[in-house]
């Protein structure tokens, strides 16, 4: 719920769905869930005009302009690993064989058409957009689009790294054992050992915004009407 220009980092990374055709989301509360779900229950009032009748109650919004999204706010346990939320989420997406998943901290230029093509083009069960960075983050090796290694937070190294924006089949999930399963770290290794992983390159902008700099930097581009991620 860190803000960008104004706006939740959440905010964010939905759009960049949204405006590729993606409109229904699921989200994976923990801590503080309080704070999100009370940002979208009150979205429309506080994002409108509204007129309110004292002695009735009743309250008209007005222009009711704003995303035209279906947003699940799911409860997955205050100690819950990342893999494990993703493991509570199994119930909410039966019915679709394919699925994106990401984080709440990362914003990217990501064109999804061509994500989800190459991820329906190679048969795997999952797929990572892998991006540039420098080596605090983890790194993954490749023969080809398969993934043969996956190294989360290496002590040194640079180049592709994972940036998150996976696309999944549901039999992915299973590679979440339980609560304490670590995604980046135990299922999505195990899925690289396993052959099932495939790498999606993005060569565009991606940022991720866990320091004071980074948001510093994000903030930049968003005031300067400079940030590549807005492809809205």
């Amino acid at each position: 719920m860190v803000e960008i220009g104004g706006r939740p980092i959440l905010w964010h990374i939905m759009n960049i769905y949204a405006c590729q055709g993606i409109n229904e989301f699921i989200i994976a509360l923990g801590y503080k869930s309080d704070i999100i779900k009370d940002y979208f229950l009150n979205f429309r009032v506080n994002n409108n005009d509204v007129s309110i009748d004292l002695p009735s109650g009743r309250a008209t919004i007005h222009d009711n302009d704003g995303p035209h999204w279906r947003v699940h706010l799911v409860d997955t346990g205050l100690h819950t690993q990342t893999g494990g939320r993703l493991r509570r989420l199994r119930k909410w997406l039966d019915g679709d064989e394919t699925f994106c998943f990401t984080y709440g901290d990362g914003v990217a230029d990501i064109d999804l058409k061509a994500l989800l093509n190459f991820h329906e083009s190679h048969g795997r069960l999952a797929t990572v957009t892998t991006v540039r960075s420098p080596g605090r983050f983890g790194r993954i090796t490749a023969e080809g689009d398969r993934v043969v290694d996956f190294s989360e937070n290496p002590e040194t190294s640079e180049g592709w790294i994972n940036g998150g924006f996976f696309v999944l089949n549901l039999r992915a999930i299973e590679y979440a054992r339980d609560d304490g399963t670590v995604w980046e770290r135990d299922a999505v290794e195990a899925l690289a050992r396993s052959g099932e992983l495939m790498a999606y390159r993005h060569y565009g902008f991606w940022a991720c915004m866990d320091t004071v700099k980074e948001k510093t930097f994000l903030e930049d581009l968003w005031r300067t009407g400079r940030a590549p991620w807005r492809i809205w």
